[in-house]
């Protein structure tokens, strides 16, 4: 039954993926897309995928001082390989790369999976922040671009109606609200309880070395560094798509603050859960270039030679440390597979 629920999420997941790209490419001269794919100067590529491999080792730096900080040290390989094998199982499992990446390195360097699940969440969260940074940086720029493309392509006549009527939105908030009200009154009823239950407590024990991860950039030796890292990585992922307008004759005069808008908007796309961001990634890049005057034809074309390259290094980066990883842990494809689930249970000595 478990087996059929997950395949059945997946299924629904690649149908999520597979619906969003119709979307894109629907009512479009798919000749036209296959031209200004054809006419793209790869070169400009090349660079891009250079400096995102400069990015991968730069995250995983500053994913090994957080777990230094933690008192758990792994060396510089292990870490990038499990980072990497993460990154290439999200492109398969959605959201499962963050689980697989924590129990490879406990394989590879011993460190607890709760501890590095935590110092991962931290990572989201920070990376949360940023991206929230990004989006109102990108508004502040160039708010009347986006204002007039969110009234006119998107809500159209419906914006006015939108902007009268908010009594839906108040009642969601009000039943959100009183639900997270009444769960919290029925875990404190029954707290006792909860504490005789061995389930529980093995869910605690979990909690804490999760809550050691996540305050791991507390700990931080060396602050300034980690956030140059961040810093870093955000600036390779931004040159990433602004050097990418290059390739596109229909691309290449947009100016810098388009690129941050592509930066910010497509890694919302990215953060969709499914696998590897494909379809949210690619209409939400071909939207936000349709803002800047960009047909649909030259804003997917942008978005599938950008998305298909980047996949493709990951491919080859991710399979490198997979087999890296699988050889220093001496373990196989299928027992790897099998032991995230089992591995996060696994009590902190």
């Amino acid at each position: 039954m478990k087996t059929l629920l997950n395949i059945l999420k997946y299924a629904l997941l690649l149908s999520v993926s597979g619906l969003l790209m119709w979307y894109a490419v629907q009512g479009q001269d798919l000749s036209s897309i296959g031209r200004h794919v054809r006419e793209a100067n790869y070169s400009w590529l090349i660079i891009t995928m250079i400096l995102s491999a400069l990015g991968y080792f730069s995250r995983a730096y500053r994913w090994k001082m957080q777990l230094d900080a933690t008192k758990h040290k792994a060396p510089f390989w292990d870490v990038y390989h499990a980072m990497m094998v993460g990154y290439l199982a999200n492109m398969v499992l959605p959201r499962m790369g963050e689980v697989i990446r924590c129990s490879i390195l406990q394989r590879t360097s011993k460190v607890p999976v709760q501890v590095a699940l935590g110092t991962v969440v931290t990572e989201r969260v920070i990376d949360v922040l940023v991206l929230l940074g990004l989006l109102g940086g990108t508004l502040l720029l160039d708010f009347n671009t986006f204002w007039s493309f969110v009234t006119d392509k998107v809500l159209g006549g419906r914006y006015d109606a939108l902007a009268r009527n908010r009594t839906p939105l108040l009642v969601a908030g009000g039943i959100a609200l009183l639900l997270l009200l009444g769960l919290g009154y029925a875990l404190f009823r029954n707290l006792e309880r909860l504490r005789q239950n061995k389930l529980f407590n093995k869910a605690v024990v979990f909690a804490k070395g999760l809550l050691a991860g996540v305050f791991s950039v507390l700990k931080l030796e060396h602050k300034g560094l980690f956030l140059f890292h961040t810093f870093f990585t955000w600036l390779v992922y931004y040159l990433m798509d602004y050097l990418a307008f290059r390739c596109f004759p229909a691309t290449y005069s947009l100016d810098m603050k388009a690129g941050l808008a592509v930066l910010t908007f497509g890694a919302f796309g990215m953060a969709a859960p499914v696998a590897g961001g494909i379809g949210p990634f690619h209409v939400m890049v071909q939207g936000i270039l349709l803002a800047y005057g960009i047909s649909k034809e030259a804003g997917i074309a942008y978005a599938l030679v950008v998305h298909g390259s980047q996949t493709l290094l990951v491919v080859l980066m991710g399979g490198i440390s997979f087999i890296t990883s699988m050889v220093k842990s001496g373990r196989t494809l299928r027992q790897v597979a099998a032991e995230p689930a089992l591995a996060v249970t696994t009590d902190v000595e």
